[in-house]
């Protein structure tokens, strides 16, 4: 088997949170123990509310941040503590396509400069040489020759996003962290964004961790899943597994209120609270004060994430959701 292009383990993202001048500061747990393997050629979504730890996960995966605890190797190579003088080359390893495409592109730029600026940072190449490999990306992720002197303010959102993904390419990364990459999208724009993402993974061999929130875009680029709830992994595992039938609660009422193309009907499970505060997670189960089928044992003791049915599931009744499913 090939080497893994990112490989995290436990990995944790701790913040001191300022409450005042006389008190001790707080410790918000942004992500909290989260593990996951990905291949060359495949796509990790990581799925879940806002606020569950997804953006954080991102940061540390891009090295923007350095996790608390955990270890992160990047193409086998330890990212977190790198050897003298590959720092740079993990850097080129990894790229992010941000989530607003309006907001990750430089007004005062034209496309040609924005595409250039990363190989005139990185590489020793000459002005003819930049161009000619900013022209070429341009062609591969569908922008005409002329766009290559016009603004990003003259083009289209989904225009736009293709700017930003071809930008994430120049430096022929082995992974592409996609944060929410469609999300501010139509929905005609998404599908296009997303097979064009598919073609690029095909021809280049590309690895995505694919950040988001909607479970319908999630089952059309996806391999594997991973649910976040309150930076805890609850559910993980083959896409087809978990969609066919969810084991964690939290993941049951995520799909259940997903629309199905094939008119497959589920039944809705309406999660009632607010998510709590990571600076005052519950004692037990991350998920108990909202889970409708919570126990005493869930609100005292934490559930083990423990493989179940071909996927890794943090739930004490598991086999149970196994055996009866509720949707």
């Amino acid at each position: 088997m090939s080497t893994p292009v990112i490989e995290a383990k436990n990995l944790k993202r701790v913040y001191e949170v300022r409450r005042g001048l006389f008190k001790e500061p707080g410790r918000l747990q942004a992500v909290g123990g989260v593990s996951f393997t990905l291949q060359p050629g495949k796509t990790l979504a990581v799925v879940g509310e806002s606020g569950c730890g997804k953006s954080t996960l991102a940061r540390m995966a891009t090295l923007i941040e350095k996790p608390t605890e955990g270890a992160l190797n990047l193409d086998g190579i330890d990212a977190v503590n790198p050897p003298h003088g590959k720092a740079k080359d993990l850097r080129r390893t990894v790229q992010l396509v941000f989530q607003n495409p309006y907001g990750s592109l430089n007004p005062r730029k034209k496309v040609g400069a924005i595409l250039e600026e990363p190989l005139a940072i990185n590489t020793k190449l000459s002005g003819a040489e930049r161009t000619e490999r900013a022209r070429a990306m341009m062609t591969k992720v569908g922008l005409r020759p002329e766009h290559y002197n016009r603004y990003p303010h003259m083009f289209s959102g989904g225009q736009r996003q293709r700017i930003a993904i071809a930008r994430a390419l120049m430096l022929s990364p082995k992974l592409v962290v996609a944060d929410e990459p469609v999300s501010a999208l139509d929905v005609s724009i998404q599908a296009q964004v997303l097979n064009l993402l598919a073609d690029l993974q095909s021809e280049l061999g590309l690895a995505y961790l694919f950040i988001s929130h909607d479970l319908s875009v999630v089952r059309h680029i996806a391999d594997d899943v991973l649910v976040m709830y309150l930076g805890h992994t609850v559910e993980q595992g083959p896409k087809e597994r978990i969609y066919a039938r969810p084991l964690h609660p939290y993941t049951q009422a995520l799909l259940s209120s997903t629309p199905s193309a094939s008119g497959e009907r589920r039944k809705r499970i309406v999660l009632k609270g607010e998510l709590p505060s990571p600076l005052n997670p519950p004692t037990g189960c991350v998920f108990s004060t909202r889970c409708p089928y919570v126990t005493d044992r869930c609100r005292v003791e934490r559930p083990p994430l423990r493989m179940v049915d071909g996927r890794q599931v943090a739930c004490h009744y598991a086999e149970d959701f196994l055996a009866n499913p509720p949707i």
